[in-house]
């Protein structure tokens, strides 16, 4: 045998031997942990926060909770700001993120997404006795406050406002009421959560974007068996009714179609 077909031959048995051991790592790792590690939040209510006692909470940490289970593991949550979330998959400080984000053709490009868990509009929220702004052309040359990475901070940017980086929801919505900013834009699903908490709150919904958003799941690519599994715990939460008892409970319907 050659000099150059034997090493084609050691490359050949390496990458043999090397294939199997690889093929479902990631799912295999998880399982082997005894733990699905969820990147979130804490400060997005009602999908995921802190309740009076100070335990974390929410629509999302229980979908969480619920997949980990169906993948017989428990939830492990590690919460982050929002504008380095995501980049803590690439840092593999948790194996995906749960925190209602957003599918776009940006991020498929760099991440894999579950199939769509939640559905919501975009909201234009404004003070209650504000008349001025009354759709999203209205934001040009206003003051939006935002998390400044979100889809809903670019499209405040995309109609011309000027941005205030804020950490979430709470807080676009103190800013706005404080009139440090005139308006944020924000879930739907958000501001109905909020508006039952705090029903006397002076702020409203000035307009509706149409088309409804999609969130869903998002881990590293190149992992397709974790992606199957997590899709196949979806749809079984979904028919054996976990799904629509945990979205009754924070919203009172469905809110994945």
């Amino acid at each position: 045998m050659s000099r150059f077909k034997a090493i084609a031959a050691a490359m050949f048995l390496q990458i043999a031997v090397f294939a199997p051991a690889t093929a479902g790592e990631n799912l295999a790792a998880v399982k082997s942990a005894g733990a699905l590690k969820i990147g979130t939040e804490g400060t997005y209510a009602p999908f995921t926060f802190h309740d009076t006692t100070g335990k974390l909470v929410g629509f999302d940490v229980e979908i969480g909770e619920a997949i980990a289970a169906k993948l017989g593991v428990k939830a492990e949550f590690i919460e982050g700001k929002w504008d380095g979330l995501i980049a803590g998959i690439d840092a593999k400080r948790y194996d995906t993120v749960i925190n209602q984000v957003g599918i776009t053709e940006a991020r498929k490009q760099k991440y894999d997404f579950s199939d769509p868990y939640i559905a919501s509009k975009a909201v234009l929220i404004v003070r209650q006795d504000n008349d001025e702004i009354k759709d999203f052309a209205d934001l040009k040359g206003k003051k939006a406050a935002q998390s400044l990475t979100s889809n809903f901070g670019k499209l405040a940017e995309q109609s011309g406002a000027e941005l205030v980086g804020t950490e979430g929801f709470d807080q676009s919505i103190q800013l706005v009421l404080t009139r440090r900013a005139d308006a944020t834009i924000n879930d739907s699903l958000s501001f109905l959560d909020f508006k039952k908490q705090k029903p006397d709150a002076p702020v409203k919904i000035a307009a509706e974007q149409a088309n409804a958003d999609y969130s869903g799941i998002i881990i590293r690519k190149g992992e397709p068996e974790l992606l199957e599994a997590i899709n196949k715990a979806l749809a079984d939460i979904k028919a054996d009714g976990t799904y629509q008892k945990i979205a009754q409970k924070y919203f009172g319907q469905d809110v994945s179609k």
